[in-house]
């Protein structure tokens, strides 16, 4: 596997079924680049979780802390995150237990955005005076990817418009690139005024947000996917392709890893733990696309 793909000798990998991730690896190249897309959370997979020792903001933290939130709004903000956060990565409930109340956080958290009366001309300045920030090797992943006209599908539970500003600074917001996320609705003066729907939260990443959209149709060919999340919400973000024949999962794992490591190695086909870099990602993709 490592001759194949040498990144997959970083201390940070962990693979249950080296076997198995092999024949898979192997398929998705003998498939080849027509049949093949990409499919990723954004928040914590696509940005970093940490830097320097210390936490990067999610989508919805850079709006949260920002100026145009007010003392009290960001106050009732971070309340919600220290009650709901705990109860979203507790790998102790079942999915049954955590989906409502993944629909109340969303929906609260949203209602005190709206309360804000944020201006569509300020996302810019908030997301430059922020600290996001893209993993390591996010250039070539989505140069690769824009090169050999694969699509990437972004699957997001968090703010769209941030998000989408956030790959636009970075230069890589290119035409194969389709986001589906919590995209705010502004009146005639660009002031904030809902978010449309549906509410998309951790626990809902699949086909039924998805209905209507009818992108993964148009894709019916693309049949061999990489998935790249870091949560367990994330594994159902494949489920709305029509007939997938090779599924490569990729998992992140940022936070309470000796805790988590178990489930994860269950759910992903690889685990990165603690890896602030697109490394592996990229190393696969280079093996899948050599001539």
């Amino acid at each position: 596997l490592c001759l194949q793909v040498p990144e997959l000798e970083k201390a940070t990998v962990r693979i249950r079924q080296p076997e198995r991730v092999r024949e898979i690896i192997q398929s998705l190249r003998e498939q080849g680049v027509t049949k093949l897309q990409v499919i990723s959370d954004f928040d914590m997979t696509l940005s970093r979780f940490g830097c320097n020792g210390r936490r990067c903001p999610t989508s919805h933290n850079i709006l949260d802390t920002s100026r145009v939130i007010s003392e009290d709004g960001k106050k009732k903000l971070k309340d919600l995150l220290h009650y709901y956060y705990p109860i979203e990565i507790d790998p102790n409930r079942t999915l049954e237990e955590k989906r409502p109340l993944m629909v109340e956080w969303w929906t609260k958290a949203h209602e005190l955005l709206v309360q804000q009366k944020i201006h569509k001309g300020d996302i810019a300045q908030i997301v430059r005076e922020s600290e996001a920030m893209l993993r390591d090797g996010f250039k070539e992943f989505f140069d690769q990817l824009h090169k050999n006209n694969i699509p990437l599908f972004i699957f997001s539970a968090g703010v769209g418009d941030i998000l989408e500003e956030i790959i636009r600074q970075a230069n890589v917001f290119y035409s194969n690139v389709n986001v589906v996320s919590n995209y705010m609705d502004f009146n005639d003066d660009g002031v904030l005024t809902h978010f449309k729907g549906p509410l998309i939260h951790t626990y809902n990443k699949n086909n039924t947000v998805l209905q209507g959209t009818g992108y993964f149709q148009q894709l019916s060919t693309r049949t061999s996917i990489i998935l790249l999340g870091d949560s367990m919400g994330d594994l159902t973000m494949a489920d709305g392709v029509p007939s997938v024949e090779n599924i490569l999962k990729i998992g992140f794992l940022n936070d309470k890893v000796e805790e988590r490591r178990g489930k994860y190695l269950d759910s992903y086909d690889i685990v990165l733990e603690s890896d602030e870099t697109l490394d592996v990602v990229n190393g696969v993709l280079r093996y899948i696309l050599a001539e």
